[in-house]
């Protein structure tokens, strides 16, 4: 025992010594003292709760309460014991370490070796990503097409026989029904001033009031171009006469000049295009003026940005003498009698079509069948016959122009201009009722193909080809880049079938039915024999098959 601890055991023995008997029976053993140090270890050594729990109170999880000491935070630390193993964790190589292994001679051969491989990968899908690029076909460029070559062009001729109301206010209320059937541009008119053969009267600037005023044509131009619908307005200087084109030699200078002021303020108006007839000779005799007339339509302002159109109209039939017209009068759109002069021989039809896109672009190409002199399709081709003609025009390449009721199969009676049927919920005897089941069969025919032909490129500006023809019957497909191709057939025959044997290095062996004019022996979706492909009288069929490289 050191001379620290005896000095300790003496003072303890004093301070015994005073502290009386009553002091005595609160002494505890030694014994005692050692069990009391141990609770007190064992207390020490339980958490700190924070909580207001004497010594002598129990926690409510059963454990005794933190003691004075923990309260007033003070933790106890274990200290480990030497003997005890220290965990040893591998932090991986120092900086020094590091080096050294990175220059022996294994680690720079493989550290070679993986950037040999990294780049050789990388190399290798760039030479894979171009040869799929050399070897995938090219997409070809649109065309520059202008807004008639987006969709068919429909021509009212008559705003007292078109309307209920025989006024532009009338037209204006059936702009939503027009676009419905899918129809890119109304052309209109005329409707100007003009008494017969009188150059002297004649008013461009004048809506007849017949038909309207120049607040109701606004109304009827807003209406359509919040529909998307183009304008062109018909300013054909004669059209109640007798006398032209444009009345004689001697007056068509006087009014091409006085034309020329109207297509300014028309154009200013709010009209997309402008018709005219007579335009050979009207080019040949004033050039210059002729010219003039084109430049303020054609060509683009800053007021006027986007394109207007010229359409032109001729009575020439020949698809020679057409292509030429085109050329050298330089409209947009030409309108002939190319398809009127076809009588029974499909093989000249054929061979108009072929001429005419093999010599002008489709994009100024037009089609049509009837008009404010020959009267509308169906009593040019027959009741039987006017959807197999909708197919046609309609898949042609190039603009397609309709007359009003063109798309109900509407009859000429006693006049060229006979009053449009409009459809109504009025009770109608068996008959009527055909006949009305009949309209909107045929109506609800031109407005698919009508869609279709504006959502299609192939039906849009595809390429034509030629497949079959003869005396009565004609294929031809219409193909664009990497779309889906379109096949027409049509077989003019009225009382026998025809067999087309197709065959082509693009066609397959067979193809499916998206239209036909008679679903009964030809549903739509269903699959045909382009070798043995069969069409019954009177009856024509678009087919479709994908592209495959």
């Amino acid at each position: 025992m050191n001379t620290e601890e005896t000095n300790v055991e003496m003072k303890d023995a004093e301070h015994k010594d005073e502290a009386g008997p009553a002091q005595v029976d609160a002494d505890a053993t030694e014994a005692d003292v050692s069990e009391a140090d141990l609770d007190q270890e064992e207390q020490e050594k339980q958490p700190m709760t924070g909580g207001d729990q004497t010594a002598d109170t129990p926690s409510a999880s059963g454990q005794e309460a933190p003691t004075t000491a923990e309260k007033n935070g003070l933790v106890k630390l274990k200290i480990p014991d030497e003997d005890e193993e220290e965990e040893v964790k591998f932090t991986g190589l120092n900086k020094e370490e590091l080096m050294r292994v990175a220059g022996t001679p294994g680690w720079v051969r493989t550290r070679w070796a993986l950037l040999v491989v990294f780049w050789l990968g990388w190399l290798g899908m760039l030479v894979g990503a171009v040869l799929i690029i050399l070897q995938a076909p090219r997409c070809k460029d649109l065309p520059n097409t202008n807004w008639w070559n987006d969709g068919p062009l429909y021509q009212i001729g008559n705003i007292q026989a078109f309307t209920d109301t025989h006024n532009l206010k009338g037209l204006e209320q059936k702009v939503n029904s027009l676009a419905q059937l899918k129809v890119k541009g109304l052309v209109v008119g005329p409707i100007h001033v003009a008494p017969p053969d009188e150059a002297v009267n004649l008013s461009f600037e004048e809506i007849s009031p017949e038909v309207g005023n120049l607040d109701q044509f606004k109304g009827f131009i807003q209406a359509a171009h919040k529909k998307g619908i183009f304008v062109v307005l018909d300013l054909t200087p004669n059209y109640l006469g007798s006398s032209g084109p444009w009345f004689s030699n001697i007056s068509v200078t006087i009014v091409a000049e006085r034309l020329k002021s109207a297509l300014v303020f028309w154009l200013n108006e709010g009209v997309d295009g402008i018709q005219l007839s007579g335009v050979e000779h009207v080019a040949t005799v004033v050039p210059s003026l002729w010219n003039d007339i084109r430049a303020i339509v054609q060509n683009r302002t800053d007021k006027h940005p986007n394109s207007r159109v010229l359409i032109g109209l001729t009575d020439r039939s020949s698809a020679e003498d057409v292509s030429t017209l085109l050329s050298s009068t330089g409209v947009d759109l030409l309108i002939s009698r190319v398809l009127h002069s076809r009588d029974t021989d499909v093989t000249e039809l054929a061979r108009s079509i072929q001429h005419l896109y093999s010599s002008q672009s489709q994009m100024n190409l037009a089609w049509n069948l009837g008009g404010r002199l020959e009267g509308h399709m169906a009593s040019l081709v027959g009741p039987a016959l006017v959807k197999l003609h909708q197919l046609l025009l309609l898949t042609l390449p190039g603009t397609p122009i309709f007359s009003y009721g063109d798309e109900i199969g509407l009859m000429d009676e006693d006049t060229k201009f006979p009053k449009m049927l409009w459809d109504s919920n009025e009770e109608l005897n068996g008959t009527l009722q055909e006949e009305r089941a009949e309209r909107l069969t045929c109506r609800r025919f031109f407005s698919t193909v009508s869609e279709l032909r504006g959502k299609e490129r192939s039906l849009l500006f595809g390429d034509f080809i030629l497949l079959f023809n003869s005396s009565s019957s004609l294929a031809y497909l219409r193909v664009w880049d990497q779309n889906e191709r379109y096949l027409a057939a049509f077989n003019w025959a009225a009382e026998e079938s025809a067999v087309l044997q197709l065959s082509h290095t693009v066609l397959p062996p067979k193809a499916v039915v998206v239209l036909s004019t008679n679903s009964s022996t030809m549903p739509a979706d269903s699959s045909v024999d382009l070798t043995n492909l069969r069409l019954g009288p009177g009856e024509a069929a678009l087919l479709k098959f994908p592209y495959t490289g």
